[in-house]
């Protein structure tokens, strides 16, 4: 019984794997398109607007200020 198990715990294991490396990718590329494009954090701002800020936390948090009051001003002056 124990032997019979064991290919079903590699397939497990393995999807565990594949789920955990394509949300770290994922969180990388999105990361990666908020630092780079401030119209992406506009279009984040107003459908994801908790993921924004947590960005922002995360941006505040490693010694990077400033990026949020940009935004806030320039999407300000372009209503």
């Amino acid at each position: 019984m124990a032997r019979s198990m064991e290919p079903l715990a590699r397939k497990i294991f393995k999807g565990v794997l594949v789920a955990e490396l394509v949300g770290i990718f994922g969180a990388y590329g999105l990361f990666n398109k908020m630092n780079t494009s401030q119209d992406f954090r506009q279009t984040m701002s107003k459908k994801f607007p908790f993921i924004l800020e947590v960005y922002y936390k995360s941006v505040e948090y490693s010694g990077m200020y400033g990026i949020r009051v940009q935004d806030q001003e320039k999407w300000l002056n372009s209503k």
